[in-house]
């Protein structure tokens, strides 16, 4: 399938094939796919992890027929199954769908708690800087109780994001130690990925994560790696027009 290859710049939304690059690319955040394509059920990996990890050592996403939440970290690449339990990603595997970049934090601040997830994003949009530009966010700590899910590996015909999610299986996390990591990205981005906050979370001990649905802090340290760019490979000339507007934001609502 032909790829293209999309960049976006913060000194305004601009999409091309030869857009120009800043003088560190290795600052941008690296993406495979889009939103809409997941949304409508584009679960195929043609991206292999060996190729994800070229543009990347910190991120999240989702692997081949949706089997799961993905979590990089320190250039480690972990997969939580819809079991709840933690697996080493091969470099041969693939992903339909995920957002790396290289963390090199900006900014580091402590947190302590207790504070609600909305009261952590409150405390992360007065810390970061202002909301036009992409923030990847490390948080190490204590939490009191984390809630996450996961998704079950599909199998074809795909159904849609929202209809997988129907059944998705949650798990309370109880008073754990572990690492958040996820993005805030700006409105202008938000046909291409969540705009807004996205986290996923691994325990410490590497037996439990997913993807955020909430969470109570206790004590955090927190890192701030900021972005102008956002690269985005696309798996077909018509990713970009699965959805309409008003169908993504109420089903980015949904499966979020």
């Amino acid at each position: 399938m032909r790829r293209i290859t999309v960049c976006v710049l913060m000194l305004g939304l601009l999409a091309g094939a030869g857009c120009s690059r800043p003088a560190d690319a290795t600052d941008a955040v690296w993406q495979t796919a889009t939103l809409p394509d997941l949304l409508a059920g584009s679960y195929d990996g043609e991206t292999t992890f060996d190729e994800l990890r070229q543009h990347g050592d910190f991120g999240i996403g989702t692997l081949d027929a949706l089997d799961g939440e993905m979590l990089a970290d320190g250039g480690r690449f972990y997969q939580i199954r819809s079991d709840g339990k933690v697996y080493a990603v091969g470099d041969d595997m693939t992903t339909p769908f995920a957002a790396v970049k290289f963390f090199r934090p900006d900014k580091t601040l402590v947190l302590e708690g207790p504070l609600s997830f909305e009261q952590l994003k409150e405390r992360l949009d007065a810390a970061g800087p202002d909301e036009s530009r992409f923030c990847a966010f490390r948080i190490t700590g204590s939490f009191s109780q984390v809630r996450t899910r996961s998704v079950p590996r599909q199998h074809k015909p795909y159904p849609r994001l929202t209809e997988v999610v129907k059944t998705q299986p949650v798990f309370e996390l109880n008073n754990v130690s572990g690492t958040l990591v996820g993005f805030r990205l700006p409105k202008s981005a938000a046909g291409m990925n969540v705009a807004g906050y996205h986290f996923h979370f691994i325990t410490d001990d590497r037996a439990a994560g997913g993807h955020v649905q909430d969470l109570t802090v206790e004590s955090a340290k927190v890192q701030i790696d900021e972005s102008n760019e956002l690269t985005v490979r696309l798996q077909s000339p018509h990713s970009l027009a699965t959805s309409t507007a008003g169908q993504l934001e109420q089903e980015t609502n949904q499966v979020e």
